[in-house]
């Protein structure tokens, strides 16, 4: 397919994308604030703007919105969270949300505890029972999803990260997981702990300046799995600097997702224009494989919410599945 259709709506669309690429995309718009692009399909002709597929990234609650109808479609990231809509779990405890996944956007990802070398912390609940007055390095969204991940995490250990300051620590607020607040205050060894993913991003400069890997007990990790995380490899293949293997937690998986109510035809036309446009996409280098693997469970694309039907066709249509 052209790289952009023939039409002249199309080309000031494209405008009006270039546009929005640029006041979202300015570095000093802080969280909670207007960074996130949405995108309408609908008519225009009229005096009202008629929308018939709105589609937006966003946080991982977005899903409630998804299913009242106040969008059609939207990313998650990682895969586990969107299990846990659907599993009426972590998040949504005792609430399951009728989600149905369109594609899954193949992203390969690990979340990962790094500790500084010489504080004796075998296991978080060292933290806990020594009271230690740390400095930690985590997300500055509260709905980020690594922050989801560490209040459901941290309890199991008998804390929070409300906790921290009052035990005379401190909490080192970042952006994305390389900001460069965190990345030289791990060059200066004056973190304790980060809590992250976008591991290829950062983790082997915390591994060269000396900071390892913290794994979770067995028992944490099946409460963890029980919610809807997945247990993975970060494996020592990937990142050099590591002496080993360790067992962490699943942060892989882009997916694209709508409610079990959207029309079978509507999800139909959207994988038929993912398949379309394949090579207008930017695909993530190294975690796409190709057409075949974003509407089947891969390394790269967990899936443990069904497919929406309109999807599974389409897929099943071109021998996908």
């Amino acid at each position: 397919m052209e790289t952009l259709p023939r039409g002249a709506q199309f080309v000031r669309s494209r405008m009006l994308w270039e546009i929005a690429l640029g006041v979202a995309g300015d570095p000093s718009i802080p969280y909670y604030a207007n960074r996130d692009v949405a995108i309408y399909i609908g008519n225009g002709s009229g005096e009202e703007f008629k929308p018939s597929l709105r589609m937006a990234p966003g946080s991982p609650i977005l899903s409630k919105g998804i299913v009242k109808g106040d969008l059609d479609a939207a990313f998650v990231n990682p895969s586990a969270l969107l299990t846990q809509a659907y599993r009426g779990t972590g998040l949504y405890e005792g609430a399951p949300l009728p989600v149905r996944v369109i594609a899954s956007f193949p992203s390969w990802d690990r979340f990962v505890i790094l500790v500084k070398p010489g504080l004796g912390i075998t296991s978080l609940a060292d933290v806990k029972n020594n009271r230690m007055p740390l400095r930690i390095s985590t997300r500055e969204d509260t709905t980020h999803s690594t922050r989801v991940l560490l209040g459901q995490l941290l309890p199991m250990y008998g804390f929070t990260l409300e906790d921290i300051e009052p035990w005379g620590g401190s909490i080192q607020l970042n952006g994305p997981p390389n900001d460069p607040r965190r990345m030289a205050e791990i060059r200066e060894g004056t973190l304790d702990i980060v809590f992250d993913e976008g591991v290829p991003a950062w983790l082997d400069v915390a591994v060269e300046h000396g900071y390892k890997p913290l794994e979770l007990e067995a028992g944490i990790m099946q409460q963890m799995l029980d919610i809807g995380w997945r247990k993975v490899i970060l494996p020592k293949s990937v990142f050099k600097g590591l002496d080993r293997d360790y067992e962490t937690i699943d942060y892989s998986g882009w997916p694209l997702y709508t409610r079990e109510s959207l029309p079978d035809e509507v999800a139909y036309s959207m994988c038929a224009a993912i398949g379309a446009r394949a090579d207008e996409i930017k695909w993530e280098d190294g975690a796409y494989t190709g057409l075949d693997q974003i509407g089947r469970d891969t390394e790269s694309t967990p899936l443990d919410v069904p497919l929406h039907p309109g999807a599974e066709r389409w897929y099943k249509e071109q021998g996908y599945l």
